[in-house]
């Protein structure tokens, strides 16, 4: 088990991710090596060490989790209303370069209008993530661009200009190999 890439646990990782220290508090109970721990559970050595230090000083009760790092500062009700109006569009809200789309900025003063709270742009990217939102680069692509010109010179083009990719072989550098007389 691993923590995602983009950092922290949701609060439903956080339950989870609990549940594993638990469950490796019932293995320290049994005397099982922390080798054996890791692979069961699928969790580093280091982990599993810090896990067990923990739990000689204060028991399973010291495995349990300490809950969010930081208080989210919109509620579940709030968050559901920010998702639909993000969902209807920055145009929805008076931002009018409509190819622009959503950035972080403009999601911060959304926040501030609407709930009259506060977030930094950093704190508005946290938020985001947090709730499964990615980042999105638009894409751009010219009016002129021609779909069917582009796969041609892909298919026909291309193949020729590429250089083939030079293959190594191993060679001898023995004085003794016939090949160097």
């Amino acid at each position: 088990m691993r923590y995602a890439q983009g950092g922290g646990l949701t609060p439903a990782g956080q339950v989870k991710r609990e549940a594993v220290r638990l469950e490796a508090a019932k293995w320290f109970e049994a005397g099982t090596g922390t080798a054996q721990i890791a692979a069961e559970l699928r969790v580093t050595d280091r982990s599993v060490r810090r896990w067990r230090a923990a739990w000689r000083q204060g028991g399973a009760g010291a495995l349990a989790s300490a809950g969010p790092m930081a208080v989210e500062r919109l509620s579940t009700v709030q968050w559901q209303r920010l998702e639909g109006e993000l969902k209807r569009g920055p145009l929805a809200h008076g931002f009018d370069d409509e190819a622009q789309g959503w950035t972080l900025k403009r999601v911060k003063l959304l926040i501030g209008r609407l709930f009259h709270v506060g977030y930094t742009v950093q704190g508005v990217w946290r938020l985001l993530k947090r709730h499964g939102w990615s980042c999105q680069v638009p894409v751009r692509r010219a009016l002129e661009r021609d779909e069917a010109a582009i796969e041609v010179w892909k298919a026909e083009v291309w193949p020729r200009v590429k250089v083939p990719r030079t293959t190594w072989a191993p060679i001898s550098a023995s004085r003794t190999s016939p090949a160097s007389r």
